[in-house]
């Protein structure tokens, strides 16, 4: 069960709900803060915060080239991106004369790269055009890193354990060599607990309703639900196991249980919502187009996916994402994600630098 009996969260993620409780002044102040970015980049509070976040990207790296993982490239651009963005639209361009999409995520590509390296990652810029009522969330960037690591023929379980072993090295390895940093935010990084609780999407949409948070079994955790789930453990949890239907056509249906997807979410604790996503690939080349299909999008959109996975059939693969500013904004306690990205853009505010 839950670590505690009512959810607790950190003071900068309730100070981030009293400022938007004043939509039309927080978007004031958002506005003012991005468009002049360079003049609190120069803070020292800010300062600290960016070296942090070079310390958890060296951690990340240092933690993944010690298990044999190889750094490739990411694409900025394709054909076609990761379809599976949660209500956000994808960025086009042209290429000349083709439409291109600018990566939202590079899910789709970072499964060849395992099938010829076996342990890859990328550290890629991601373009997601979110609503407008996303600059309310504290949690969503226009314009952000991720880190996206693929194994392959692994399973999720095998993901997990990653991800779990990841997350753990890095919050240690920030404790430890950026105290002096933390001490200078107010921040005190908890020590986790391991291992981290699994549970399943069932089992935490049912504890997230007896909450009062109302939330359906067939869909993701809303935004407000993963924020109370998040608050009432004191380590990062996984979620796992969601439905059919609420995740991207390329993770994989259980061939054993219908309906059920082998994927998995991990949650920050103290309120900060999501770290990371992953899964198993689908990899059978007609249960892909049916997936797509299922999707309401064209499969000859995907042509050259669905030819590198009859080719390079069975590709088996399994990996997961984790964002950066989205970490640091833990890591470091701060209000939203915002203050943990150099040259921050969000949804509706432009011209910013």
């Amino acid at each position: 069960m839950v670590d505690l009996k009512e959810p607790r969260y950190h003071p900068a993620v309730l100070e981030f709900e009293k400022l938007v409780k004043d939509k039309e002044r927080y978007k004031q102040a958002v506005e003012e803060f991005l468009r002049y970015s360079w003049r609190w980049a120069r803070d020292e509070k800010y300062q600290t915060v960016f070296k942090i976040q070079a310390g958890i990207l060296r951690g990340i790296r240092e933690f993944l080239d010690s298990r044999g993982f190889v750094e490739v490239l990411a694409p900025v651009i394709g054909p076609v991106t990761d379809p599976g963005i949660r209500g956000a639209r994808q960025a086009s361009i042209d290429f000349y004369g083709v439409e291109y999409k600018v990566m939202s995520s590079a899910i789709l590509y970072k499964q060849y790269m395992a099938s010829a390296l076996g342990k890859i990652y990328f550290v890629s810029p991601n373009v997601r055009l979110e609503p407008v009522e996303s600059i309310y969330t504290g949690r969503h960037l226009v314009e952000f890193y991720q880190v996206d690591i693929e194994m392959y023929k692994a399973t999720y379980y095998d993901a997990m354990a990653l991800a779990e072993d990841l997350v753990y090295h890095v919050a240690k390895y920030v404790r430890e060599e950026y105290w002096r940093e933390l001490e200078a935010l107010g921040r005190e990084l908890p020590e986790f607990k391991r291992p981290f609780k699994r549970y399943a999407h069932a089992e935490a949409v049912k504890i997230v309703n007896e909450y009062g948070c109302v939330n359906s079994p067939r869909e993701e955790l809303r935004w407000e639900c993963e924020k109370l789930f998040s608050a009432l453990h004191t380590s990062p949890v996984f979620i796992y196991d969601y439905p059919k239907g609420s995740r991207g056509f390329y993770d994989r249906e259980d061939p054993e249980r219908p309906g059920v997807l082998r994927d998995f979410d991990m949650l920050y604790p103290e309120g900060f919502g999501e770290a990371i996503s992953g899964a198993e690939r689908e990899y059978e080349p007609d249960r892909l187009i049916e997936r797509i299909k299922e999707g309401g999008e064209d499969p000859a959109k995907y042509g050259w996916f669905l030819q590198m996975a009859k080719e390079l059939y069975p590709l088996q693969t399994a990996g997961f994402g984790i964002g950066v500013e989205r970490f640091t904004r833990y890591i470091c306690g701060l209000r939203a994600v915002w203050e943990a990205r150099p040259f921050p853009k969000l949804a509706g505010i432009a011209p910013t630098p």
